[in-house]
């Protein structure tokens, strides 16, 4: 069955229409109407620094939404684990947890941006070391037992409502960052479509004796966007696409892959609206049946659109596309 998701960054470029109270205004609201519609998932991220204002606090937001959602399941993809202390982190999460019903998750993520290592004071050199402590630390916190760390003694809680803990997922696009995942005895969620990375994951998996675990290749395009009228949505949406993907690019280090990643210097970019796609209700009904989506991931904030053109694509969608992949869903029925 085809999975539906909301996923948001908050960033709004200098030549955006909008301001971050109304981006952020704009997605509780949106996650509201998930709930109503039947989302199953919403999608958070995280990045420092940024001009853009890029969504820097996602667990603040994952509370908030919540809240306002209470049936899909929130996952920040990524946190970036070793850009926080551990505890606090564990923390944070447990009380997302117990306040959405064991509702959060998370792909943990090394981080690559040099500045954002630099902010945090951390040494950029030891972020796969520190991944693998912090989540040690973490799964230690929240038995809501005490432990000592560094020569601390720790408690957490209260403890998480999942047991044994929220769903942690490891991230990465390399063989090294899918060795990790099965050594941790946790789920691989890369960050791209390479079947060999699943097939070294399930190969370590065997080796350390690790039975329960799965990997998760990311299918299909970076985001969708549904209008009666593409070529005019695209008018309107373009440059924002443009530029999420032009910063997505300059920020890509040696070895960092992404399935979402792709150079594109104009609006005109055959490329470009491969991965960033603007469909009609025909087309993405025909994606979605194709098998081609195994989630269809809307994006209606992305790279700061504004609110009443992401709102237009989601009534759209909620109206011609989710009775005919979805007819079980609320809205549906």
């Amino acid at each position: 069955m085809t999975m539906v998701a909301l996923r948001y960054d908050l960033r709004v470029p200098r030549f955006a229409s909008t301001t971050h109270a109304a981006q952020y205004r704009a997605c509780l609201e949106q996650c509201a109407w998930g709930e109503e519609h039947g989302v199953d998932a919403i999608v958070l991220s995280e990045h420092h620094g940024t001009d853009d204002g890029y969504l820097s606090a996602p667990v603040t937001l994952a509370a908030a939404i919540s809240a306002c959602n209470r049936a899909a399941h929130i996952t920040i993809s990524a946190l970036l684990v070793p850009l926080h202390d551990p505890v606090r982190l564990a923390e944070q999460l447990a009380a997302v947890d117990v306040l959405s019903g064991g509702r959060i998750g998370f792909v943990a993520g090394l981080g690559y941006r040099y500045e954002e290592f630099e902010m945090a004071g951390v040494d950029r050199s030891r972020r796969g070391a520190l991944l693998e402590e912090y989540v040690d630390v973490m799964r230690r916190a929240w038995t809501g037992e005490p432990f000592v760390w560094r020569g601390r003694t720790i408690r957490v809680t209260p403890a998480p409502v999942s047991k044994p803990h929220p769903l942690m997922m490891i991230g990465g696009s390399t063989e090294i960052a899918a060795r990790r995942a099965a050594r941790l005895r946790l789920p691989f969620f890369p960050a791209i479509d390479d079947p060999a990375l699943a097939d070294v994951y399930r190969d370590e998996c065997a080796a350390v004796g690790f039975e329960g675990g799965w990997a998760s290749l990311p299918t299909g395009p970076g985001m969708v966007m549904v209008s009666e009228d593409p070529d005019k949505t695209w008018a309107q949406i373009g440059a924002h696409a443009l530029f999420d993907a032009q910063t997505y690019s300059a920020w890509q280090t040696p070895g960092q892959r992404s399935a979402v990643h792709v150079k594109a210097s104009s609006v005109d970019d055959p490329e470009l609206r491969r991965v960033y796609r603007v469909v009609t209700p025909d087309e993405c009904v025909a994606l979605a049946q194709s098998g081609e989506l195994g989630t269809v991931v809307l994006h209606p904030l992305m790279g700061g659109i504004a609110p009443e053109v992401g709102w237009e694509s989601l009534e759209l969608f909620a109206s011609k596309v989710l009775p005919r992949i979805k007819p079980s869903s609320p809205a549906a029925s």
